[in-house]
């Protein structure tokens, strides 16, 4: 009975074994016919040593675009866009270089997301992680070739990088606890940072902003209270650190022109007449009175928002949107200044250094929180008039005004802020890492 159970259990194994052989080439065709169907009909499929060398050329092909931009001599890169007005950009910044790039190369789009992830987290050294993750590539194609497995090279590299990690730890320098060494370690590193910048040639000067800059934040981490704006006009060095906020707008016609011990309300609101939302809705009147009382009640309501604005207790009013001029002819009869179009970064930046919310409703004055500061002034700044608070809540807030020609604009907004970052995280570490060119 068990000779005959093992002979009826091997030709079942038998037939299926055979059955298998037979329809390999058939079940390879079906999942050959799946994969087409699950694939959109643009979609392609790559796999294996194609795949792996698709891989390796996208990658290469981004750290040698780039790779010319690094360093005190690397040089700039002129983008051209390819929207309407075909903006013009020069840099050698990383990050701006690699968003501007039109890439379908996956391996290439993790690069660019790897630098972009450094742009947010550190704000420097985007272009040096793009070039170190490509040569690491480049040297692992040659491993490959030699039939090394990637995972055995993905192995010896986070090896490599353990031993690298703890060999520069080692030659760590902490000053924290001496003030005078840790600003003049920040010092250099604010340098260093602006070494293959177009402010190489005034470094110590733009240095000495961002660093006192820094300072002033007295420990936090919070960069949003250094605001840096770009005024024409003037020469690099013209540009200053000012202890404060400054808003880039004008004081309207009939305002007051200085407040103290100011109450500030951040709102984004409109203030315009509410006329109907619809698109192609209409009003029909018969007679010209009509169109009056329809007017005089757009006036009152907008009468009534404007009492419940002050019933705040407010002596500044700065919205988002708009103040037309009914409104703010009512602003200025009752003494409050009104600063209207302020841009959404500047309100945002403003509410959290006064210490006030951003409110859009009016009902209820007990829940909104005011914003405060002891002076509002308006200051020239070259031949622009700015809107200045000082004495604000947030006491290490502060803007970096940049003057230059106009053509340096972009380009410095994009020199500093690095700069800003690198000391910001050098704050946080609380040592540097002493090398050639620092000490």
């Amino acid at each position: 009975m068990c000779f005959v159970l093992c002979c009826w259990i091997r030709d079942i194994y038998c037939f299926f074994l055979i059955q298998g052989f037979i329809c390999a080439p058939r079940l390879k065709l079906v999942f050959s016919m799946a994969i087409e169907k699950i694939l959109k009909d643009d979609a392609s499929e790559e796999k294996g040593e194609r795949a792996r060398m698709a891989s390796f050329v996208g990658a290469i092909a981004i750290t040698d675009l780039v790779k010319t931009t690094l360093g005190p001599k690397g040089m700039d890169k002129i983008l051209q866009s390819t929207g309407r007005g075909h903006e013009v950009t020069v840099t050698n910044d990383g990050a701006t270089i690699l968003k501007s790039l039109h890439i379908d190369n996956p391996a290439a789009k993790v690069l660019i997301d790897i630098s972009k992830v450094q742009d947010d987290e550190v704000g420097d050294g985007t272009t040096s992680v793009a070039v170190l993750a490509g040569e690491l590539l480049r040297e692992a194609e040659k491993l490959v070739a030699t039939k090394i497995h990637p995972m055995t090279i993905i192995s010896g590299y986070r090896m490599a990088a353990e031993c690298a990690r703890d060999a520069l730890l080692q030659r760590v320098v902490d000053n924290k606890e001496n003030a005078e060494k840790f600003k003049t370690d920040l010092m250099k590193i604010a340098m260093t940072t602006l070494s293959s910048k177009i402010l190489s040639q005034d470094k110590e000067h733009f240095a000495q902003l961002a660093v006192d800059a820094v300072m002033r934040l007295k420990g936090s981490t919070n960069l949003e209270a250094i605001q840096i704006i770009k005024k024409p006009g003037g020469s690099l060095k013209d540009s200053f650190l000012d202890e404060g906020f400054i808003l880039d707008k004008k004081i309207g016609v009939g305002q007051p022109k200085r407040i103290e011990n100011a109450k500030i309300l951040v709102a984004n609101t409109a203030m315009d007449t509410d006329k109907v939302k619809i698109y192609g809705a209409r009003v029909r009147v018969d007679s010209m009175s009509k169109v009056a009382e329809i007017e005089g009640a757009e006036k009152e309501k907008m009468r009534e928002k404007v009492q419940k604005i002050i019933a705040h207790g407010i002596n500044c009013f700065v919205n988002r949107q708009l103040i037309y001029n009914f409104p703010e002819e009512l602003f200025a009869d009752a003494g409050i200044l009104a600063i209207e179009h302020a841009d959404f970064d500047g309100i945002e930046r403003l509410a959290l250094v006064t210490g006030g919310d951003i409110a859009s409703t009016f009902d209820n004055p007990e829940s909104v929180k005011l914003g405060h500061c002891k002076l509002i002034e308006e200051i020239m700044i070259g031949e622009d008039k700015l809107i200045h608070f000082s004495g604000v809540e947030m006491g290490q807030a502060c803007t970096i005004v940049l003057r230059a020609i106009m053509c340096l604009m972009k380009l410095k907004g994009l020199c500093m802020m690095p700069c800003v970052c690198c000391l910001r995280q050098s704050m946080i570490l609380g040592y540097c890492l002493e090398v050639d060119g620092l000490r």
